[in-house]
């Protein structure tokens, strides 16, 4: 007997309208001047299209699942000693709307500033649990980029059990029909692209809008080779990562006989949309410090869609990701992310060359 896999239709119809809806208002920020930045306790930047980009997540969700739990990346604090800046981010919540009256219908706003702020902090506050749905998002992943008009993302993921089952990831400023993903190349017409999946049921893309949702096409991601055979190797890194150990990752590159050159981006889910849309096909995360673990709402989504896409990810000691263990990813160490044929000979490159 075939067992059925549960398709979570209405958990990715909201999802979807829901990123599509905060990718939206994110984008209409890229022309104002003042972006309403503060500065986060670790020194990251957080806007004003942040704190309204989870608003409209959680109360999306929060609408057609008021059971679920949520862990996000901002909090409200902010806000209610600001009350100008609080404004700002309401009056952006409040302005933006589906042109859609069925959607609209199906992602409700806030009604007012102060339940606005409540459910900014439903995510800010959340803890995560192995035992109760729960929806990790990232309302804009890689503002540093986002204030400068480059690539960045808005996520959101439902784990269950502390595994993803659905991901669905807005790409505001990512060309639909591009296979490549660089900062500066930026879809300046549209609204960029969204990718999706739900677990055991493949990756999809689709053009974003402010009307309904667009059709989906399914992504299948292939390895492609040189003329000689031999796998065309490109790399997603993070540069400027203060996190990762860059010279273990030049080690890894020349043992692979890296040649092409490295796809550099800040934002964490801009480098999975790179693997899915086939940019590039390898990732590796070596942390500096072998105590470092990563927050889980910058993973949750995009490692999901590639995993789906056709690709395979693990830590540096080839475990699974636990999604149950709160705000970081608590489990697991470091991260291979590549296609199946290719993911045992770099992990076991990675783990010969060490974790410093």
């Amino acid at each position: 007997m075939t067992m059925t896999l549960p398709t979570f239709d209405k958990e990715l119809q909201v999802a979807c309208l829901a990123v599509q809806r905060a990718s939206i208002v994110t984008k209409s920020m890229l022309t104002e001047v003042d972006k309403g930045s503060t500065e986060k306790a670790d020194a990251s930047p957080v806007t004003i299209a942040d704190f309204a980009s989870q608003a409209i997540l959680i109360s999306a969700i929060r609408h057609n699942f008021p059971a679920d739990k949520f862990v996000g990346e901002e909090s409200a604090l902010a806000l209610r000693s600001d009350p100008v800046l609080a404004d700002r981010v309401w009056q952006l919540v409040s302005a933006t709307k589906f042109h859609d009256t069925a959607s609209e219908e199906l992602v409700a706003a806030p009604s007012s500033l102060e339940e606005m702020l409540s459910i900014i902090d439903m995510g800010g506050d959340g803890e995560g649990s192995s035992h109760a749905r729960t929806w990790f998002l990232d309302p804009i992943d890689g503002t540093a980029s986002f204030i400068r008009g480059r690539q960045y993302a808005v996520s959101v993921a439902l784990v269950e059990d502390g595994e993803q089952k659905v991901g669905v990831v807005g790409y505001p400023n990512l060309h639909f029909q591009s296979p490549v993903v660089h900062e500066d190349i930026v879809d300046q017409d549209g609204y960029g692209i969204m990718l999706s999946a739900v677990r055991g049921l493949g990756a999809y893309k689709r053009p974003m809008s402010k009307e309904c949702l667009q059709p989906a096409i399914k992504v299948c991601n292939v390895l492609t080779r040189t003329d000689a055979g031999q796998p065309d190797l490109v790399f997603a890194e993070s540069m400027e990562s203060p996190y990762l150990n860059q010279r273990l990752h030049n080690i890894v590159r020349e043992r692979l006989d890296v040649t092409k050159p490295i796809t550099d981006l800040w934002s964490m889910q801009a480098k999975y949309a790179a693997l899915v849309v086939g940019g590039c096909n390898v990732m590796v995360r070596i942390p500096r410090s072998p105590e470092y673990r990563a927050y889980a709402w910058d993973h949750a989504g995009g490692m999901l869609i590639y995993e789906e896409s056709g690709g395979m990810v693990t830590d540096l000691h080839g475990l699974p990701f636990n999604y149950g263990r709160g705000r970081q990813l608590a489990d697991n160490m470091g991260l291979v992310a590549t296609l199946p044929e290719m993911h045992s000979r770099v992990l076991e490159l990675v783990r010969e060359v060490g974790v410093e």
